[in-house]
């Protein structure tokens, strides 16, 4: 529901977008870690009862209640109100579409644009596991030619490739390092 409500919301807001440009600015609000800071922003997360013991187990549980009560709205009122409540009460007063605009989040794509346009090779590779069930964490080294250049480590193998892109995307751009 609330992704069909903000790629309306985008294709209208920017019309004359290409296609890459409208499904990226939808994940990011609608991504799991934009829905677990909602959650937080609008008060849902204290409303959750989570055992300590299991908290780390459960770490989309806020965003996932967020989208609970999206689709409990939608089931009860229907699209146009759900439609409105989410433009009016959620889009218009927690999202700065220009700072969204700016807002970089899969460094993993501009690593790879990199290295097509640099004409190198870069691979992401699993190198080892801590922790174990609900809490074990993949670690993920990105090699550009071969060459170790960046760590990542996160509960899922594309969260610990995102990890490592975006350290190697910081040293590319705000350290000026040519690897």
């Amino acid at each position: 529901m609330l992704d069909a409500v903000a790629a309306d919301y985008l294709f209208k807001l920017f019309p004359t977008r290409d296609e890459g440009f409208l499904t990226e600015m939808r994940s990011k609000i609608v991504s799991r870690a934009m829905l677990n800071k909602l959650s937080q922003k609008m008060g849902i997360d204290r409303m959750i009862q989570v055992d300590n013991a299991s908290s780390g187990a459960f770490r989309s549980v806020r965003g996932d209640a967020f989208e609970a009560l999206i689709g409990a709205m939608y089931l009860d009122k229907g699209y146009d109100f759900t439609r409105k409540i989410v433009l009016d009460r959620i889009i218009s007063r927690y999202f700065d579409m220009d700072d969204l605009v700016n807002q970089e989040v899969n460094f993993k794509s501009r690593i790879i644009e990199w290295v097509q346009r640099e004409k190198r090779q870069a691979q992401f590779n699993v190198v080892g596991e801590s922790g174990t069930g609900y809490r074990k964490q993949y670690i993920v080294e990105l090699a550009v030619d071969g060459e170790t250049i960046a760590r990542g480590q996160d509960y899922s193998i594309k969260g610990a490739e995102q990890n490592a892109a975006e350290k190697a995307w910081q040293k590319i751009n705000e350290e000026g390092i040519d690897l």
